[in-house]
């Protein structure tokens, strides 16, 4: 099964590019721009990998970004992301940034955006990824910076594919940011959003009925409410769901528990993803791993979620079909 998923093609529609940040390249990203870090040495960092819930992680995961500083930094994590993804055929991604992060510190958008979409061309030429940018509003900060950050992104719209919504969940519902989500659909962004992750089911419907949202990231909580469950089909959502991510932070005790396998047998179009594979013990290829093998996953399903990953995909129709009949083949071949 390992090597048929490895070898299985695959897009990764769940990323947050500042979580992909290992503690090798952190160190080194640290001493050429020369930031003290409080950690002794990698080790001493990956012990700290240890969180007990979303909060714990977002607290280390802001001090890790604090090393980005110029476009070069962006540019080499991007680059290192998507390295991996060429080695486990990803084929397609979507990657999530978050420009607050990096405004609030005073690096400029230009900088942040600017590194990262040189590495998405690059990786293009050189493997034949195809790479989008979903601008990730703070959930945490108020309404009014997302629309600075919105200002901000406009002289690079053509970098961008989409708008989405993440950070501490519990507290800061989707309702907080309605108007600047339809100014930002205005612009020609898509709107998706992190939601039932940590916030309950209601979480869930704001930001599908509010926001307009177009994917559902997370979504593990739409299992709470049978009804919800069906607007989600009607709707034809797709759910980004991050199975080691929900092992990390307590979203599951055990991936045994994991309701990925029942959101395929509801008819929920689930995919699978590493969310921030740096600080949650994985890469896509992993998760798949670990997946399969804690819910008995058989190839059909895991061909349905590499099938799902490519069709809820931001892809025009042609290339999810180029990239499906490729899957398709792939599938034949090795069934």
């Amino acid at each position: 099964m390992e090597k048929f998923i490895e070898g299985l093609p695959k897009a990764e529609l769940h990323l947050h590019i500042e979580g992909s940040l290992e503690p090798e390249l952190l160190f080194a990203i640290a001493q050429r721009n020369n930031i003290e870090l409080k950690y002794d040495s990698v080790e001493d960092l990956r012990k700290a990998y240890n969180f007990d819930c979303l909060q714990d992680f977002l607290d280390i995961y802001y001090q890790g970004a604090g090393v980005l500083l110029k476009e070069q930094d962006f540019y080499d994590l991007t680059w290192a992301y998507l390295e991996k993804c060429s080695a486990q055929n990803v084929r397609h991604t979507e990657i999530m940034f978050d420009p607050q992060t990096h405004t609030e510190r005073g690096v400029s958008f230009d900088t942040v955006i600017n590194g990262i979409y040189k590495a998405t061309q690059d990786a293009y030429k050189e493997w034949g990824i195809t790479s989008f940018l979903i601008m990730s509003y703070l959930r945490h900060l108020s309404e009014e910076e997302a629309f600075k950050t919105l200002e901000q992104s406009l002289p690079h719209k053509d970098k961008i594919k989409a708008v989405g919504l993440d950070s501490s969940e519990k507290g800061n519902p989707p309702s907080k940011f309605k108007k600047v989500f339809e100014a930002s659909s205005k612009e020609g962004y898509i709107p998706v959003a992190h939601a039932g992750e940590e916030g309950d089911a209601d979480y869930i419907w704001e930001a599908i009925e509010l926001l307009g949202i177009k994917r559902i990231d997370h979504g593990n909580n739409a299992l709470q409410d049978k009804k919800l469950i069906e607007e989600i089909k009607s709707r034809d959502l797709a759910l980004t769901v991050c199975p080691l991510s929900n092992l990390a932070l307590k979203v599951v005790s055990d991936l045994k528990q994991h309701p990925l396998k029942k959101m395929l047998d509801l008819g929920l179009k689930a995919t699978v993803n590493s969310d921030d594979p740096a600080y949650f013990g994985g890469q896509v290829n992993k998760n798949f791993i670990e997946i399969q093998e804690a819910l008995g996953l058989t190839k059909e399903d895991l061909f349905e979620l590499a099938k799902n990953s490519f069709s809820y995909s931001l892809l025009d129709d042609e290339t999810k079909k180029k990239y499906i009949s490729e899957l398709e083949d792939y599938f034949e071949a090795k069934k």
